[in-house]
């Protein structure tokens, strides 16, 4: 079934509801100027580690985008830029040797860098990333140190310092292979649900809600169908993540364990009575009172009508 035909639903009444979301889904993609800008930053600050730690002119060597930007689920307005730079060997090496919080003396190095070249943005050092702070994007720089079975070591200041393991490729796989199998849908609601976060200031981290639509969508009846199905996608992870509260997710590649506690279940309970709402409203053709409950839970980026 094609985006834009019409839906019979469970009780016989036709809908249509392709043209919502796809307008909604237009409003919340980046524009080209967004894209530009963001790999502006990103050149700007690498340009900087190249020079110093690799004697390169190159504004994009040694790194490359991780998070929305890297797994294509990037939405508008324009969040913060994640950036992994790969740090040579020998600087692991010089850190070792030095006591106290290598982890920390790192970012600091790092931070000073680039406040050298920026002596006018508040540069932080925040474990495990370097944050710089720009007017339009905030470059969220991730230094690390590549392993040999292809993971990356990223520097944790806390509890005195440590590395934690990062699979940047398993990440984005599990991302691609779903999105893949499932026509898209992983991305877009990967998307939708990042709007929901931020308008509903759900506290849920959207690496979260990534890996929560994944296995969503592994076991809903109607993944891989076209758009028109997307307002009962919307209302039915709503369901599911509810029964996840309390429950783990396993990061992919380093199966790391992360707890999803319930801090945001009674706004995924709010959502989800919403949804079942805007979906009795688009069977009854009321779409302009689905599109007011609609708003309720992804703010004004979705058509009221």
């Amino acid at each position: 079934m094609a985006a834009g035909q019409t839906r019979v639903a469970h009780n016989g009444l036709k809908m249509e509801v392709s043209e919502r979301f796809e307008k909604f889904l237009s409003n919340i993609t980046l524009t080209e100027a967004q894209l530009k800008d963001g790999a502006t930053k990103r050149e700007s600050v690498c340009g900087v580690l190249n020079a110093k730690y690799f004697n390169s002119n190159s504004g994009t060597a040694n790194s490359f985008y991780v998070g929305s930007l890297g797994k294509a689920t990037r939405t508008r307005p324009p969040r913060d830029v994640d950036v992994l730079f790969s740090l040579p060997s020998d600087v692991y090496h010089r850190f070792d040797r030095l006591a106290g919080n290598k982890q920390s003396q790192l970012l600091q190095e790092i931070r000073s860098a680039l406040r050298s070249s920026f002596p006018n943005t508040d540069i932080r050092g925040d474990g495990p990333v370097v944050l710089v702070p720009f007017a339009t994007y905030a470059v969220e720089l991730l230094p690390a140190f590549k392993l040999q079975n292809g993971q990356y070591w990223i520097p944790i200041t806390a509890n005195a310092g440590f590395y934690k393991n990062f699979d940047s490729d398993a990440e984005l796989k599990n991302i691609k292979v779903s999105n893949d199998k499932t026509n898209n849908n992983t991305r877009d609601l990967v998307r939708m649900m990042k709007c929901w976060q931020s308008f509903c200031s759900v506290p849920l981290k959207s690496f979260y809600l990534e890996l929560l639509a994944v296995n969503f969508l592994n076991q809903w009846g109607y993944a891989g169908r076209s758009k028109v199905y997307y307002d009962w996608m919307a209302r039915d992870y709503f369901a599911y993540i509810i029964g996840q509260a309390n429950n783990f997710l396993f990061v992919p590649g380093t199966h790391e364990t992360l707890s999803l506690g319930d801090t945001w279940k009674s706004r995924a309970q709010t959502a989800h009575d919403r949804a079942v709402k805007a979906v009795k409203y688009e069977a009854d053709k009321m779409p302009y009172h689905a599109g007011e409950d609609w708003q309720k839970i992804f703010g004004t980026d979705i058509p009221l009508a």
